[in-house]
């Protein structure tokens, strides 16, 4: 195993490098100019002298493949460059945001998962009964449903009728363990549940295959009771497309978390993007993509690792 993680972890390599060059080429594709914002604010009388003075400054003269290279050159030695509207460094403001963020996406996951795998397996064994079709129906609805437009209504309807507002003031988890789960549970459970939808399904159908091995029908004719033929022989094999499907989601739930942190104004990396594309901040826009993309990545090597877990058949090369 450890030599497939290893030859894993060399070919996200040149992914990366592609990644950088298409986050970088992208960046530079938002209509409007950061210079121009930077001047009408500063000065509305400037003229092409002081514009050119302030692309020198920013490092903004130069070519965009020289750019680029000079860019890669510093994300290689860890240095992500610096924002070019407070001067400070890239890095650090993802490092103070990423955990904020990774705690919403993995709230949410967990919470996904606790309301898909009971109820799919529970569908999967009421085949064709009432039960069953009312949560089917359940996981259509939360799958139409955007989470957005769940997260708007929570925050407005709740205020007018009964007076409560989901808590709007972040605590970190280090300083207050408890209100910081408070205002986290909200938003993680409203974006868990967008996410859980296509998993109750997988997970029902999963189940259904399952269910109808030779095996499992061995199990049923010894005499066994139904959950231990359910948790021992059935779930760990239904389960493997399940955590394909995790490692899936997890582009949809940082995409989600971004609507999400502005709704509920969680200083989180989405938070961060937006701001940053609002001001055209391009090495902090260009360093989010990044992290995003090299977390992306090293989830789904995660995903492929747990399967050996699951399946005693999976072995690793």
């Amino acid at each position: 195993m450890w030599a497939y993680t290893l030859r894993r972890l060399l070919a996200l390599i040149p992914t990366l490098v592609f990644a950088s060059l298409i986050v970088f080429a992208t960046v530079r594709m938002i209509p409007g100019d950061v210079i121009d914002m930077m001047l009408s604010q500063n000065d509305t009388s400037a003229g092409q002298k002081d514009r050119e003075q302030l692309e020198q400054a920013l490092g903004l003269d130069q070519p965009v493949y020289i750019q680029y290279f000079r860019w890669l050159g510093g994300v290689a030695r860890g240095d992500f460059g610096h924002s070019l509207w407070q001067n400070t460094p890239v890095l650090d403001q993802i490092l103070a945001r990423l955990p904020i963020t990774f705690e919403l996406g993995l709230l949410a996951i967990i919470i996904g998962l606790v309301i898909a795998v009971p109820i799919g397996v529970l569908s999967a064994l009421r085949q064709d009964t009432t039960g069953d079709y009312l949560m089917r129906s359940l996981s259509i609805l939360m799958l139409a449903v955007p989470s957005f437009w769940v997260g708007t209504m929570v925050m407005v309807f709740p205020s007018i009728w009964w007076g409560w507002a989901p808590a709007l003031v972040y605590v970190p988890f280090t300083q207050d363990p408890l209100a910081n789960l408070g205002h986290m549970l909200t938003p993680a459970l409203i974006l868990g549940m967008s996410l859980s939808a296509i998993t109750m399904r997988m997970m029902r159908t999963m189940m259904l295959e399952v269910l109808r091995q030779d095996y499992i029908r061995t199990a049923w004719a010894k005499g066994l009771n139904e959950r231990t033929i359910v948790v021992r022989h059935a779930l760990r094999n239904a389960l493997i497309p399940v955590i394909t499907l995790i490692g899936i989601q997890a582009p949809l739930v940082i995409g989600g978390a971004v609507i999400i942190e502005q709704i509920f104004v969680i200083p989180g990396m989405g938070l961060l993007l937006l701001d940053a594309v609002g001001q055209r901040d391009y090495p902090v826009i260009a360093g989010v993509f990044l992290v995003v993309g090299v977390a992306v990545m090293l989830i789904n090597l995660i995903v492929d690792l747990s399967y050996g877990l699951f399946d005693p058949k999976v072995r690793y090369r």
